[in-house]
């Protein structure tokens, strides 16, 4: 038999392996918080930081089983003494230099533990993993100035317990990549010379940055200029469109924790619009029908010839994205507390976050000189959206640090019940993608083994901007732009900071 179809052979025989353990009640993957999931990568670390990254053979040699097999969609297969003599030679030569250096992508490595007869003998373990060389002079440590990326691929591996020990039994590289000029940009955001070309390249004047890890916003970077001549500052002000929306939904799930507002109490007992007042189907609007986006309302009653708000289906019976549905909440709510959706959110968000530079209108408190113009694809600005009133679906001010905060106390729960919490992220209803709902306010995609991201865009007149958290995770990544076709840079940004399930998410959206 080929090599090549060997290696097939083998990847069809153990991804049905997986499916089928998958498919098992208890035998899914791993949590990361489970004892196995932490074993399993411990071994992992040992075996390329300790071992591979350092060329500390002694470290290395003991991590695999007599009987390990490799198996490389490019070099063919080898057993333990061939993979070692061709490492020791190869990759680490004479002197012990190491000239190669492996990374994990972050997110990308999964567990499924193996049983036989109720007792676990093994796990598999499935990830990505990129390699970067040694650049520098001989001899000389290995430092990130002096690295390279050269390539990456995925990779499989069968641990097994010997005698109480974790060993690596079967280990398959596949799908192997080379890094080319193209797929060096995926690193671009990375290089801030190298990011403000790229931007000019592709006609984005500002490009915002948030960067979330392990619940907390960790990085906030802002490139390119606000006007020419004048870069634009950490602390940028953006118009961020829908991405209101999020905002006005926690003012909503933090009343109903704290027992001052009900989700499925009907809203016409605080407002009822005059262009419905005569339709029964208004009394079945509720809260939890406007934040799920089941009003069956247009998204906004201009778009009808009349200019006038009506239904298009029976609410609470299939989803439509409405912001009018945004709109009504608001009035209620305003109803209800006699006070401004802007007071509201001050009282409840901006303030207890010391978002500063968050507001639904526009006043003296706005600082002009920071605000990123909007722009359309011609490079022709945009006159700024200046709201007396707030919308609750629409044009929030804010910056990069201020709606990173917002979101990192949303992935943590801050001031909701564990019930409003759990609603929020639930399946309301399904979107026309598979994989892809509405929660309460949030989208919802669902990469399946109970991991899944919130997220939400927000699209206007040189307005693109859009968020991503992983829950179980605790990662998150923010992009604003401010011109019309700023969606352009979505799929480099998702895939350099959130590696695979980057790409998952750009599958769901392409199904």
């Amino acid at each position: 038999m080929k090599i090549t179809n060997l290696v097939s052979s083998y990847l069809k025989i153990l991804l049905v392996g997986i499916l089928f353990f998958n498919n098992q009640t208890g035998f899914s993957q791993e949590e990361k918080n489970s004892e196995l999931y932490k074993i399993i990568m411990s071994r992992d670390s040992l075996l390329f930081n300790v071992g591979f990254n350092t060329c500390d053979i002694t470290q290395f040699e003991n991590l695999y089983s007599d009987q390990f097999e490799f198996f490389h969609d490019k070099d063919g297969t080898s057993n333990k003494a061939e993979f070692l003599e061709s490492f020791k030679k190869g990759l680490c030569g004479s002197p012990a230099t190491y000239k190669c250096r492996r990374e994990l992508v972050d997110g990308s490595s999964k567990i499924y533990p193996l049983y036989k007869k109720g007792v676990l003998y093994g796990a598999v373990q499935t990830g990505i993993h990129q390699f970067y060389e040694n650049t520098a002079a001989k001899n000389e440590p290995l430092q990130q100035k002096n690295e390279k990326l050269v390539g990456k691929a995925r990779f499989t591996h069968v641990w097994v317990l010997e005698n109480n020990i974790w060993r690596l039994k079967r280990s398959l590289s596949y799908d192997h990549l080379a890094v080319n000029a193209s797929e060096e940009k995926t690193n671009l955001f990375d290089n801030e010379q190298e990011t403000e070309k790229w931007l000019k390249e592709n006609n984005i004047p500002t490009l915002g940055i948030g960067i979330i890890a392990d619940g907390k916003l960790k990085q906030v970077k802002v490139f390119g200029e606000l006007k020419k001549g004048v870069p634009a500052p950490y602390n940028t002000i953006w118009n961020v469109a829908s991405l209101t929306k999020p905002v006005t939904t926690i003012v909503a799930l933090k009343l109903v924790s704290s027992g001052k507002w009900d989700l499925d109490e009907p809203l016409y007992k605080y407002w009822t619009d005059p262009d419905i007042a005569n339709d029964p189907n208004t009394k079945l609007l509720t809260t939890r029908i406007v934040l799920s986006h089941q009003t069956g309302f247009p998204n906004w009653r201009y778009m009808n010839k009349s200019g006038k708000l009506d239904f298009k289906f029976k609410p609470g019976t299939q989803y439509q994205y409405s912001g009018e549905g945004m709109e009504y909440l608001r009035k209620a709510l305003e109803k209800k507390f006699k006070k401004t959706l802007n007071q509201l959110a001050s009282e409840l968000i901006f303030e207890p976050l010391k978002m500063n530079d968050t507001q639904y209108i526009w006043n003296d408190k706005v600082d002009i000189s920071r605000y990123a113009v909007n722009y359309d694809k011609n490079g022709n600005s945009y006159e700024p959206v200046k709201n007396k009133t707030a919308n609750a679906a629409d044009d929030l001010l804010t910056t990069i640090q201020d709606y990173g905060t917002f979101l990192c106390s949303v992935m943590n729960s801050d001031g909701l019940s564990k019930k409003v919490f759990d609603e929020m992220n639930s399946h309301q209803v399904q979107q026309n993608k598979k994989d892809k709902y509405f929660g309460l306010g949030f989208e919802n995609y669902d990469f399946g083994n109970g991991e899944y991201a919130l997220s939400h865009g927000g699209a206007d007149q040189g307005v693109q901007t859009l968020f991503f958290l992983l829950p179980k995770t605790k990662q998150g990544l923010i992009i604003f732009t401010n011109v019309d076709d700023g969606y352009k840079v979505y799929e480099k940004l998702l895939l350099h900071y959130l590696g695979e399930n980057g790409q998952k998410l750009i599958d769901i959206e392409k199904k």
